[in-house]
């Protein structure tokens, strides 16, 4: 039995050391060491040997086992690193050659004006404050001091989720949010989506921007108002924009005023942009009604404050000379890459 397994270990070694690939070398196990294997048929047998004779074969086979095991680790990696070689041969890339052209997007219009505007007041020392797109119907109306029969506050013209709960109409309802969670002084601006129930067409979407800002604190006059808008304007359309405020009407601010500034296609002489007249509307504006003041726990005998509110679509439309706001949201990257 001896004999018999020296002659099969020699027998495997040769198989093993002419094999080609790491799939013979492990048939060649299998045939040998396998719960089936060869060696393991020989040692079944060794309960026909004398108590002298079992213990050297057993170490014999327990030698031709540890050989074999041994060969076919080595030649599973010298297998492995012929296989590696050949490979790095093979696979070469060829690191000079010109790359697959990748498309890389810019940032969207409105996104782009988004960040410049808010770029101009951070500047000024304004923070950005966010809020939810679905509100209270008393975070969008009431409390902002809009009468029960406001016609914003109609189901033609707000989209209702329940008698409590909206689509904001306006960013402002962020001011109230701000107003009843922070301490003063406040200096904010909030950017964001606003929906109203619009048909769609050149000038009107369902779904468009706003940035509104909100300064509150002691002493806060109609003077630093305008001084900020004056600032933010030459900072947008350039340092020779003039600004104009006409009285208006808004339920959340008193006294109350629409700011134009001066066309910057033709410098305030009249154009087709500007309809002839030399000025562009661009944002609402005015001193925060005592009102919403006292709804937010403000004292408007102690405090005052201001808020100025715009369409970021319409800004980026005047300023990039889109003439249709439905380009805007088409998605088309025709029309996008152009800016």
């Amino acid at each position: 039995m001896q004999e018999k397994l020296l002659n099969l270990k020699e027998i495997a070694l040769k198989e093993i050391k002419d094999t080609l690939s790491i799939e013979d070398v492990e048939n060649i196990r299998v045939k040998y060491l396998g719960k089936k294997g060869e060696i393991t048929a020989i040692l079944k047998e060794m309960g026909k040997l004398s108590n002298e004779e079992r213990p050297i074969i057993g170490k014999v086979a327990n030698e031709v086992r540890e050989a074999i095991e041994s060969e076919i680790t080595s030649k599973k990696e010298e297998l492995k690193n012929i296989e590696k070689q050949r490979k790095l041969l093979e696979e070469v890339i060829d690191v000079t050659m010109p790359s697959k052209k990748v498309r890389v997007g810019k940032k969207h219009p409105i996104s782009q004006i988004i960040d410049e505007i808010s770029e101009i007041f951070m500047g000024m020392g304004f923070s950005i404050a966010e809020g939810p797109e679905v509100e209270t119907v008393h975070n969008n109306f009431d409390a902002l001091n809009a009468p029960k029969d406001h016609p914003s506050r109609d189901m033609s013209d707000t989209f209702y989720i329940n008698s409590e709960l909206l689509l904001r109409t306006q960013t402002s309802p962020v001011q109230i949010r701000t107003m009843k969670n922070q301490e003063l002084p406040i200096k904010i601006i909030s950017p964001g989506r606003c929906f109203r129930f619009d048909a769609p067409d050149a000038t009107h979407s369902p779904m468009f921007h706003q940035i509104e800002g909100l300064v509150v604190g002691k002493d806060v006059t109609m003077a630093q108002l305008k001084g900020t808008l004056n600032m933010f304007v030459k900072k947008l359309f350039g340092e020779e924009t003039k600004t104009k405020f006409r009285p208006h009407n808004f339920p959340f601010t008193e006294p109350s005023a629409e700011v134009d500034v001066t066309c910057f296609k033709c410098n305030g002489e009249g154009c087709p942009m500007c309809k002839g007249e030399g000025w562009i509307e661009i944002l609402g504006a005015g001193m925060v009604h005592p009102n919403v003041l006292r709804n937010c726990g403000i004292d408007p005998e102690v405090y005052s404050g201001f808020a100025f509110g715009m369409g970021v679509d319409r800004i980026t439309m005047l300023k990039y000379e889109i003439d249709d706001i439905r380009l805007l949201f088409e998605n088309d990257v025709r029309f996008l890459k152009q800016f």
